[in-house]
């Protein structure tokens, strides 16, 4: 029995321990909320404005990446450090790119993000055209109408008759 309770006690600090061990408030992935809330649901608006760079089509606020907690907890500090969303989404520009930014700015560099759908939309149209186009070309002109005399042979052919 002393044995059975030793295992039942073993197997219960080595699933609680490592779960311990995870839960360091010092861990950089984890979400580590400011204690004003009106300052963490301003932060929480702001990081549904910025794109998590590894699921690109998410923002940091819906996430679950690494990096995107990462880029939370770094918002919050900056916030609370007394940083403008203006000083924090250059920050994040300069290091990450327009690209970190969910509705990126309309510039030269940039324009390939806003046209490029666009350019990609025309070019399978114009495939198309083209294509339809060649196909058009490439079919033969209709058969002419049959003759009488052709109609009557076929006539002939279809009911089992000799057509010699």
């Amino acid at each position: 029995m002393k044995a059975f309770a030793r295992l039942l006690l073993i197997g219960f600090l080595a699933v609680t321990l490592p779960g311990a061990a995870r839960a360091d408030v010092t861990d950089p992935t984890r979400d580590q909320p400011l204690s004003d809330p009106a300052k963490e649901a301003q932060a929480r608006a702001f990081m549904r404005e910025i794109r998590c760079v590894v699921c690109q089509s998410q923002s940091i606020d819906e996430s679950d990446a690494e990096i995107a907690a990462q880029l939370r907890n770094a918002i919050r500090e900056q916030m609370a450090a007394g940083k403008n969303e203006d000083e924090i989404r250059a920050f994040l520009v300069a290091r990450y790119g327009d690209f970190v930014l969910l509705k990126p700015p309309f510039k030269p560099e940039t324009l390939l993000l806003w046209i490029g759908p666009f350019v990609l939309v025309a070019i399978g149209v114009g495939f198309i055209l083209v294509q339809r186009r060649r196909k058009d070309v490439a079919m033969p002109a209709a058969a002419p109408d049959l003759t009488a005399s052709e109609r009557a042979r076929v006539e002939r052919l279809l009911k089992g008759e000799d057509a010699s």
